[in-house]
């Protein structure tokens, strides 16, 4: 009966983190996430693991959160340590003056990007075309919300750089509109301004990638996390530099195709029967993946599980050289010997690398967990596929059916074996 108690209190605390919208209640998935006393990340736990000038114990807060997962009034800044934004091993100060030159950085980004549109910063956003595709403007927003009268707005333009990246502005309102509309949060338009800004200047800064669906579903959970919109900013420019390779789209290709090679080469190494089976579907390609590793699972788990799965696959992912690695172009890479002490400071999949001394990239964490939902499903699979369609439904079913932390430790199960083999 205690037990009872204890799990509704908790439902009801995570509840109040993340209220949903009462007419969705019953669309969204089940959340399995619990807070666990002694296991969840708490805020006490948190700032314990800070020494007196501010050095974090990162092997005491990875061993945390890899256990039972971060309490959500800490999630914004312990995220931010795990994808890289600060260095553990600096001080108070060194991350106070830090933030506040990336918060400067982020101001400058975002006033050139008011300069061209300037929509952009005033709580509103758009979801009709400001431009044609030759560059000239369209003078009036039909989406009721904004006029685009002054900056540069109304002027023609032949910097395709420009062009392009205005062409991406409503598509990007358009799939902000459709963000985790279940979240009373996004109920306001101030907030979904802010997701927009910040895609819409990611857009203008990383012109390679620019925009892709599903990057507002990555961008989401920081918004959410991090009240300071420069903050968040950099939080998801950092989650970006993981994943802007599954974004990178062609007319002959897909930006996740080389991890479905990986999970193809994976699946046809430790389930050969599996594999065959799925070739003979015409599944080798593994396409029926796409989604899963694109957006991070976010379609196959409620809101408060998809933060879980991915705080317990950047704690496992951990390496305490990615602050350096991405500061300094030529930091960041592992030194050949780490000892039992360093290694305690990498999270258990990338200890598994440093320890069996593997340096051939073969997809990350994600790759493997695909891998276990496969295994998960092997039986299932193997008798009642008939086709691809039958793959895709089979896998369908996970939906909300899917404990995290259990495919968490079944992909390092399996990502060890395939070391194994591999290396053999």
């Amino acid at each position: 009966m205690a037990l009872f108690f204890m799990r509704k209190a908790s439902t009801a605390e995570l509840d109040a983190f993340y209220p949903i919208r009462p007419e969705c209640q019953v669309d969204v998935p089940k959340t399995r996430f619990r807070l666990r006393a002694g296991k969840t990340l708490s805020a006490r736990r948190w700032h314990a693991a800070f020494s007196e000038d501010g050095h974090l114990d990162i092997a005491k807060v990875l061993r945390r959160i890899q256990r039972g997962g971060v309490h959500p009034a800490i999630k914004g800044v312990v995220w931010e340590f795990l994808l890289g934004c600060f260095d553990p091993n600096s001080t108070f100060d060194d991350r106070n003056q830090l933030r506040q030159g990336r918060r400067e950085q982020y101001s400058r980004l975002k006033s050139e990007c008011q300069k061209m549109v300037p929509v952009i910063g005033s709580g509103k956003f758009l979801t009709t075309p400001i431009i044609t595709d030759d560059g000239q403007p369209i003078e009036e927003s039909a989406n009721g919300n904004i006029s685009n009268n002054g900056g540069d707005a109304n002027h023609a333009t032949s910097d395709k750089k420009v062009i392009q990246w205005k062409l991406f502005l409503h598509q990007i309102g358009l799939d902000v509109v459709r963000t985790d509309r279940s979240l009373v949060f996004y109920e306001s338009q101030a907030h979904q301004a802010k997701l927009w800004d910040i895609l819409s200047v990611y857009a203008w800064v990383d012109n390679d990638i620019g925009y892709v669906q599903g990057m507002n579903d990555i961008c989401s959970p920081m918004v959410i996390l991090i009240d300071n919109e420069a903050d968040a900013f950099w939080c998801f420019e950092r989650a970006m530099r993981r994943l802007r390779e599954n974004f990178r789209c062609s007319a002959s290709s897909i930006g996740v195709q080389s991890q479905l090679s990986t999970l193809s080469q994976v699946i046809k190494t430790i389930d050969p029967k599996l594999h065959q089976h799925l070739e003979d579907l015409d599944g080798g390609e593994y396409l029926f993946a796409f989604r899963m590793l694109m957006v991070l699972f976010r379609r196959e788990f409620s809101f408060v599980d998809s933060l879980y799965l991915w705080e317990l696959m950047w704690a496992m992912e951990y390496n305490p050289n990615i602050f350096s690695s991405y500061e300094v172009p030529s930091g960041g890479a592992t030194p050949s010997n780490v000892n039992d002490k360093e290694l305690k400071q990498y999270g258990k999949f990338e200890r598994n690398i440093v320890k069996t001394g593997y340096t051939e990239k073969h997809g990350a964490l994600s790759v493997f967990l695909v891998a276990s939902v496969l295994e998960t499903k092997q039986k299932q699979l193997l008798k009642e596929a008939t086709g691809l369609d039958d793959v895709v439904k089979i896998l369908g079913d996970i939906t909300g059916n899917l404990d995290a932390k259990k495919a968490c430790n079944e992909a390092l199960r399996i990502h060890k074996k395939y070391l194994k083999t591999v290396k053999q």
